[in-house]
């Protein structure tokens, strides 16, 4: 089987997944409209309270106004959805799969999974508890490029991995364009969980915990910086995380002062290394060769490139994650331990012990 498949194929022909998008303020948003309108799934309802940004959607999507509600439980109990995908605030991802999981409702949050630790552990709990999928989705998993490096690594083909550095970010969300909406939470503490940190420090840390299987890290250090607390007043806009492993270093260097949009990932073993430049650029020198050439990664297609047909895939067939890939609920709470260790190294100049850590909070 290949690699990049994070669940087991059927040659089933599954019905159309019957979807709610709860929350518009997230910019990710227009994937999952876009979708909407070329067939891929149904959007059986919508809840966001804010008319104007409705009004600003529907006029670009075209979807009908009965669709939208101001209330998930009224949404939740008129329309039934198969599945929710949740658009809404980071800290609000735990009120949606409170209300969904008793009812059976599958979700898929966007990333990060949680603002806090102990949010994501109760979302684990009501997941497990009720037997829901709970997904989250990157688009760094998606990418082709990735799944390439993950199945080179899979043959050795660069020995035993030392280091892999992560380098991801943009401009800045401001500059960059973002909706008011989406900002007015992005660049909250509470509301996102942080800045820079935790909108581009979850990237590296939810590949890495693919990459290696589910290791953890022995330590974790990071050290975050306002460059620009006149536009980020409340948040960090530099971070960079350092995670010792046993065998290997993982450094991850989010920000919001990139002078272009990158989510970029160089990995290096005793024997090889590459660097994924994009989704689909890369250059590789595989153990045994004399030198490093650029390649393009194979096309990937259906589900392996899509995040709402592989959800689609999850639940109509029926068949679970695999364990630490990188929408799977185990990987995504090692990501939100990461985040949250790294947040109290920043706040104390100190070297965090992983699991110290995680056994007393």
């Amino acid at each position: 089987m290949q690699a990049h498949n994070f669940y087991n194929d059927s040659m089933e022909i599954e019905p159309m997944l019957r979807l709610a998008v709860v929350g518009l303020s997230h910019d990710h948003v227009h994937g999952i409209l876009r979708k909407a309108q070329q067939g891929k799934v149904q959007i059986v309802g919508i809840v966001e309270k804010d008319q104007a940004l409705v009004d600003r959607l529907q006029a670009r999507y075209g979807f009908a106004y009965d669709l939208v509600y101001h209330d998930l439980d009224n949404m939740l109990s008129a329309t039934k959805p198969d599945a929710v995908t949740a658009f809404n605030m980071i800290s609000q991802h735990v009120d949606v799969v409170e209300k969904c999981a008793p009812l059976g409702i599958h979700v898929m949050v966007e990333k990060p999974l949680a603002a806090t630790l102990q949010q994501a552990r109760r979302m684990e709990k009501l997941a497990k508890q009720h037997g829901i999928h709970l997904l989250t989705n990157y688009e760094t998993t998606w990418y082709a490029s990735n799944t390439a490096a993950q199945e080179i690594i899979s043959s050795n083909g660069l020995g035993t991995l030392r280091k892999i550095i992560f380098k991801t970010g943009h401009k800045g969300p401001r500059e960059i364009g973002c909706s008011e909406e989406f900002l007015s939470w992005l660049t909250d503490p509470v509301l996102n969980g942080g800045g820079a940190l935790t909108d581009f420090g979850c990237y590296g840390a939810n590949l890495t915990t693919w990459l290696l299987q589910g290791q953890t890290p022995n330590k974790v250090f990071c050290t975050t910086q306002q460059l620009k607390p006149d536009i980020y007043p409340k948040v960090d806009d530099e971070a960079t995380i350092v995670l010792t492993y046993p065998s290997c270093q993982v450094i991850i260097q989010a920000s919001w002062n990139w002078t272009f949009g990158r989510k970029d990932m160089e990995i290096y073993g005793n024997a090889g290394y590459l660097i994924c430049k994009d989704g689909s650029s890369m250059v590789v020198q595989e153990k045994g060769k004399q030198k490093a050439s650029p390649r393009t990664a194979p096309k990937i297609s259906g589900a392996s490139k899509d995040p709402f047909e592989f959800f689609r895939k999850v639940i109509n067939v029926n068949d679970a994650v695999k364990p630490f890939s990188p929408s799977s609920l185990e990987n995504n709470l090692i990501v939100i331990q990461i985040l949250e260790a790294a947040k109290e190294s920043a706040q104390t100049g100190k070297s965090i012990h992983f699991d110290d850590f995680v056994r007393t909070h």
